[in-house]
This record gives structure tokens, C-alpha cells and sequence, in this order.
């Protein structure tokens, strides 16, 4: 997942959404590679998307990109999210919403991809209520070309659904964790455009 790095708040709104989109799916599915974490060490430290808001915790974030090593990012990933067993701290819907793995929310969620047409990849290891996954799939409902499926009010829709109820618990969780550095730092932007999503949404209804 090497997406390109939103750095110019001069950028499309629209497109600007749906490549923070992908950059947070790429950065918390997996330790960022040495290529973006070169590009985000040199990414301009303007907000990545429209609004002053979101500027603040973008350069913050690109600071602490700045003051670590890739090793040093690696091994937090790691350590807050893989390791066997229980980890750290979850990046699941479903442990959010039931404080379980594999509930309810993780079958609501795939009953309405399935409603979009969408499916997980078989070659995918995480379930679909994975952080990660939910990003693609907005990034896809704001950037693909079936205007059938990506349209702002399948947007509204999936992210009232699948993402607001439970990223910002998950973003607390994150910046909690005495281990977090780069994490804690992702999880600030994360809650911010979260937030600045929610409201964009908010004012469609």
C-alpha cells in the first residue's frame, strides 16, 4: 500500500479526502516501508486536506516522522499491534463497538459491503472490520468511478455506520499507550479528520 502523500492543501477537496484515505489504510495496515516513510519526512507541513483544522496535527505528525528512525517505527508498530496473541491495542471495529472480536458489527459491516458490491480480498489476512480496510473502502466510495456506489450519500452512509461510532475510541486507545510515538502522533491527525469528516456530514443532513 504505497499511496501517494497528500501534502498541498491546493489539491481537490475530494481527491485530497480520498488520498488521506489512503494513506492512513497504508499506514496502519502495516510499519510503513523506508519509501514513504522518506516522503513523509519531507511532506510540506500545510494541512493535507481543506481546513485549518487539520493542520496543526498534520505537522505534529510529519514531526514526529522527522525525529524517528525506520527501525524505530517498525518496532512500535509491532509492538502496539502484532505480536501472537492478544496485542496491545486492537485496530477492529468489532472490539470497539462489542469489546469482542468477531461480532455483530464485524456481520453488519460485511452485509453492507455486500449491499456496495464489495468483497475482501481472499489474499487479505484481517478481517474486514480492520481500520485499514474501512479507509479503502471510503477511499473507494469517494474516488471510484461507479457513481452507483462512490456518491457522498453511500459516503454518509458507511462512514455514520462503520467508521464514526468507534475510530475515535480507537485513536484514544493509540495515543494512551505509553509505547506510542509515531502511532500516537497518526492517531491525533487520524481523530482530527475524523472529526472534520463528521461535521462535513453533518451539514448534508
Amino acid at each position: 500500500m504505497n499511496e501517494p502523500i497528500p501534502v498541498s492543501s491546493a489539491l481537490d477537496e475530494e481527491t485530497a479526502r480520498a488520498e488521506v484515505y489512503g494513506l492512513l489504510a497504508a499506514l496502519y495496515y502495516a510499519p510503513p516501508g523506508p519509501d514513504l516513510l522518506a516522503q513523509l519526512r519531507v511532506a510540506v507541513t500545510e494541512a493535507p486536506a481543506a481546513g485549518g483544522f487539520l493542520e496543526e496535527p498534520w505537522r505534529q505528525f510529519v514531526g514526529t516522522v522527522r525525529d524517528l528512525s525506520d527501525e524505530q517505527v517498525a518496532n512500535e508498530y509491532d509492538a502496539l499491534f502484532g505480536g501472537v496473541g492478544k496485542p496491545e491495542v486492537y485496530l477492529f471495529g468489532s472490539f470497539y463497538l462489542s469489546g469482542f472480536l468477531n461480532e455483530k458489527p464485524l456481520a453488519a459491516l460485511r452485509s453492507d459491503l455486500a449491499a456496495l458490491g464489495l468483497a475482501r480480498d481472499e489474499a487479505m489476512p484481517e478481517t474486514e472490520d480492520h481500520f485499514a480496510c474501512v479507509c479503502e473502502v471510503m477511499r473507494y466510495l469517494i474516488a471510484g468511478d461507479d457513481v452507483e456506489v462512490a456518491n457522498l450519500t453511500q459516503q454518509q452512509k458507511f462512514f455514520s455506520a462503520h467508521v464514526q461510532p468507534w475510530v475515535p475510541a480507537m485513536c484514544e486507545a493509540i495515543s494512551a499507550h505509553p509505547k506510542a510515538r509515531f502511532y500516537a502522533a497518526l492517531a491525533g491527525f487520524t481523530a482530527a479528520f475524523v472529526s472534520v469528516e463528521s461535521q462535513g456530514f453533518d451539514l448534508m443532513v
